[in-house]
């Protein structure tokens, strides 16, 4: 979220990642441009701070800018149920630095948000592409409703290792392995600046509030920065994830 959330990333992330001996790192960019959407230079910088794949949503084309940069990096990932004429692609098919093929897959919800594509049949459709021998697949599903994304667990419990809701900001607590071993929570939360309303400074925010009539200018907050993350343990042989934790960090 923001300049206050990219610099926890740049300051926080690489030393992270060694400590916790991650082999696979995915950020939702989607409102890293001061809360709006992603530019080149800011992709590139996440991808510099240790990020593997970046995912994103409904503000994805808020920078024009990122437009020409989609087919030159496949890496970022718009919702595979955009229309089939957005620039991008929604599934990268990649492999760890220790050689371990593994799926990203990013999808958009319906409910409460633009009437796009199907994500259920747009889920089904794209997991077809994946070769065989992949087996750890992670998802991003980025949604409004909880009942959407929990449906989404449901539909693919067993059939990929991780479904990781976004777009709320807030953090949820049901972070659990659903039975047939896909790890699940409804949403990771925010890395940007918590002393605000879902990353904006507050009094912008409680002004649309009390007269959404008027126009309101809504602007990063800069106040206690946070990082809210979840590490997943998957049996790299199965796809199937043996645990998930939530993870929050502060910038000192």
């Amino acid at each position: 979220m923001g300049s206050p959330g990219r610099k926890i990333v740049h300051d926080r992330l690489a030393d992270i990642l060694a400590q916790r001996e991650v082999d696979l790192c995915i950020i939702n960019c989607e409102n890293s441009a001061s809360g709006f959407g992603v530019t080149p230079r800011i992709a590139e910088d996440l991808f510099a701070a240790g990020a593997d794949v970046l995912t994103s949503g409904n503000h994805i084309w808020k920078r024009r800018e990122i437009i020409d940069y989609f087919p030159t990096q496949p890496r970022l990932l718009r919702p595979a149920n955009f229309p089939g004429i957005s620039p991008g692609r929604g599934l990268y098919v990649g492999s760890t630095k220790s050689g371990t093929g593994y799926a990203v897959l990013n999808l958009q919800g319906r409910t409460f948000m633009t009437p796009i594509d199907d994500p259920f049949l747009a889920a089904t459709r794209e997991l077809a592409k994946i070769p065989p021998d992949v087996k750890v697949i992670v998802v991003d599903m980025h949604a409004e409703a909880t009942s959407e994304k929990i449906a989404m667990g449901w539909y693919l419990d067993g059939k990929v290792s991780a479904v990781l809701g976004t777009h709320t900001h807030v953090p949820t607590a049901d972070f659990h392995v659903l039975p047939g071993g896909t790890a699940y929570i409804t949403d990771v939360g925010m890395t940007g600046p918590h002393d605000s309303v879902i990353g904006m400074e507050k009094r912008g925010i409680l002004e649309h509030f009390f007269d959404n009539t008027m126009p309101s200018r809504f602007v990063v907050a800069e106040g206690d920065i946070q990082m809210n993350t979840v590490l997943i343990d998957v049996d790299e042989s199965t796809g199937r994830a043996r645990a998930i934790d939530r993870l929050n960090f502060r910038l000192d």
